[in-house]
């Protein structure tokens, strides 16, 4: 704390800092205002923020808690190369993952302003570009093996020196991408944003001062810091540990790769530790340690305070350890797209964690991806390039108070708009988008289910077709329930052609897949994860959702246990009767513990070991190298795969190390609920 709350006035404090919150605000109309691409001007996938002469967030607004949480890193990095000779008109560029980057598409504009010959407050600008060159349109691969493949990579570099362009770093970045005159229209966007805010922190320095402002900022984040200690500060001191995977495939095979979190709260600070993770792979399942961070405190704001501000302040308490060249702190020269589906891994990990402390106050797992599908081409029309750039919403967990909101932004994202105008899409594209509708029975079932998944079926127009890339997550491994809650439905993508529907071998990993004119790209995301028990759920509420076509009669009843009567009533007695037979089925069986170095497998990746032998999962009609869920105490399950059992585990039993049976809050010996999770992908044949 720096000691002068006594000295601040509070209606001062409060129209200083929120008039900083306003200048944010216009330089995000200036950028929606003056934007060439739709990714833009439409989906607002961009974000504002202020910093001071430090360093530190003072200042940011409605935008995506992805971008603005990461962008310290970068203005950081940006300081570093050039704090001792920035100029008044200068702009620094840059989108580095290695050096406070999320992706190579999120480039990062940051503008020095200057008053009384000093640095003063740092505008700083972070938008999606729909395509940094790479391999394929859009720069977004599912097979890329190294960050070269994903376009062209910005170390902090001053695209103007002193208020004079520097034309051979236009040029050269210019000439390495798709749609150069959108992505100059878009970088020049970010630019007038940063001089709107200047011309108004000029107005704000000459009403208020420039020691007065500062004073007020420091204050400000003083306050922001003992707020978020104070909710920290009411969780039990502990050690809590919870795990989860990203799909990952090696030579056709999946391979799962693990992210592994362990909160330490320890009085009113919290470490989030992810030791333990997967190393980094050559594949698209790598993330910079700024998206870590920004996924941890993503997680813990939303849970701990997410009514108070969000500035440097917050970040004070909250301490983050990745493994260096891992997939949670990727380094050169591992590709780093998937920056956003890690980012949602450590968000699960993070929320599976803060479930065994505050299980009231956290929700299911999310949909878990960003969901990013690419066609892009030639048109014939134009003569020129097409980029067809999409990502349906999914659905977001359930929890005690409420159903999971269907297809819309989970919290990661903010208020960036996933379901695009069909008008503004079918304009810029040659598409004709067929059906934007609710993926019915995608939701994790429970006693307050999930949000439904989306699907979006577009047909390609382009007469010299297209090729298709996607980049994503929770595509074999679905989104986790709390409580016995049941998992959302996996994302799905594939081509519905005249001969025949194409499936991907690799789902969520594709690559430039040819596409023909007439062809229809079918996309399905994630339904977000169930709470509670399914078959406590209010049959008026099952016959709701059967009679919206949210759901079909099929799972109100194998899952619900809900009956239908022939007039279309829930049958009472025969609903009793239903659920009761289904909690009879339910396989329970006891646990035991494996040897600590039997724990885990994996070929670059690296995933859970549960051991089976052969009798009992034929008994329980449980498959080997398939993916099963244990559920224990804590209210978020194990995801194990099952092996063969050694010599030395019984019969009629699972069995799994130590630190498997802690996760769960139980002890070997006792039981545990098993449900197998159907995937066609097995770990092993």
């Amino acid at each position: 704390m720096s000691g002068v709350e006594h000295l601040i006035d509070p209606i001062s404090l409060e129209v200083i800092t929120e008039g900083l919150v306003s200048i944010v605000r216009e330089m995000r109309q200036t950028v929606l205002r003056t934007a060439h691409s739709p990714v833009i001007s439409e989906a607002q996938d961009f974000s504002c923020a202020l910093f001071n002469a430090r360093g530190e967030m003072v200042a940011q607004s409605r935008d995506m808690p992805g971008h603005v949480i990461a962008m310290p890193a970068s203005v950081a990095e940006a300081m570093k190369d050039f704090g001792d000779t920035l100029k008044p008109g200068d702009v620094i560029i840059l989108n580095d993952p290695y050096r406070g980057g999320s992706h190579l598409n999120d480039v990062t504009v940051v503008v020095p302003v200057f008053v009384e010959d000093a640095p003063f407050v740092f505008p700083c600008v972070r938008m999606h570009w729909a395509d940094i060159g790479g391999m394929t349109p859009g720069s977004i691969s599912g097979s890329a093996t190294e960050i070269l493949q994903e376009g062209v990579r910005i170390p902090p570099v001053k695209f103007i020196d002193a208020g004079v362009e520097n034309t051979g770093v236009a040029t050269l970045l210019f000439a390495n991408v798709r749609g150069p005159d959108a992505r100059r229209g878009d970088l020049d966007a970010c630019i007038a944003a940063c001089r709107t805010a200047e011309r108004r922190l000029r107005e704000f320095a000459a009403r208020y001062g420039v020691g007065e402002i500062g004073r007020y900022l420091d204050a400000n984040l003083d306050r922001t810091e003992a707020r978020l200690r104070k909710r920290i500060a009411d969780l039990p001191d502990g050690i809590y540990c919870y795990e989860d995977s990203l799909d990952l495939f090696t030579a056709g095979v999946f391979d799962p790769a693990m992210v592994r979190c362990t909160l330490t709260v320890a009085g009113d600070e919290l470490t989030a530790d992810f030791d333990g993770s997967s190393p980094q792979v050559g594949a698209v399942v790598n993330a910079s340690i700024a998206m870590t961070r920004a996924g941890v405190f993503i997680a813990l704001k939303s849970v701990l305070d997410p009514g108070g501000a969000i500035n440097d302040g917050a970040f004070r308490p909250i301490h983050v350890k990745a493994p260096p060249a891992s997939v949670v702190n990727v380094a050169w020269p591992a590709p780093a797209n998937a920056h956003s589906e890690v980012r949602k891994r450590v968000l699960s990990a993070v929320m599976g964690a803060l479930a065994q402390i505050a299980p009231e106050a956290v929700t299911a797992d999310q949909c878990g991806s960003t969901f990013q599908n690419l066609l892009g081409g030639l048109d014939k029309r134009t003569g020129g390039s097409y980029l067809y750039y999409d990502y349906p919403p999914g659905g977001n967990g359930g929890f005690p108070e409420s159903d999971g909101p269907d297809s819309m932004n989970p919290v990661d994202l903010g208020d960036i708009s996933t379901v695009q105008p069909v008008e503004v899409l079918e304009a810029v594209s040659p598409v004709l988008v067929e059906s934007c509708e609710y993926r019915i029975d995608s939701c994790g079932d429970g006693l307050r289910r999930g949000g439904l998944g989306a699907r979006r079926a577009t047909r390609l127009l382009a007469e010299a077709g297209g090729a298709y890339s996607v980049q994503t997550d929770r595509a074999v491994i679905p989104p986790y329930g709390l409580s016995l809650g049941h998992a959302g439905a996996n994302a799905h993508t594939c081509l519905e052609r005249p001969q025949g529907v194409l499936e991907f071998d690799t789902p969520g990993k594709v690559s430039g897949q040819r596409v023909n004119p007439g062809d229809i790209l079918v996309m399905e995301s994630a339904g977000g994860g169930g709470w509670g028990d399914p078959l406590e759920r209010e049959t008026d509420r099952v016959a709701y959702d059967f009679e919206a076509g949210l759901i079909s009669a099929g799972r109100a009843k194998d899952v619900y246990g809900v009956v239908f009567a022939k007039d279309g009533r829930v049958d009472e007695a025969a609903t009793k009767k239903r659920r009761a037979l289904l909690r009879g089925k339910r396989l329970h069986l006891p646990s035991a513990r494996i040897p600590d170095e039997r724990a885990f497998a994996g070929v670059r990746g690296k995933h859970r070991r549960a051991e089976i032998t052969a009798d009992t999962a034929k008994k329980h009609k449980l498959k080997l190298g398939s993916l099963v869920e244990l559920h224990g105490r804590s209210p978020a399950p194990l995801r194990v795969w099952l092996y063969p059992a050694s010599g030395d585990v019984a019969e009629g039993c699972i069995a799994i190390a130590a630190d498997g049976l802690s996760i769960l809050g139980i002890a070997a010996g006792d039981s545990f609920l098993v449900r197998p999770l159907i995937s066609p992908h097995r770990v092993f044949s």
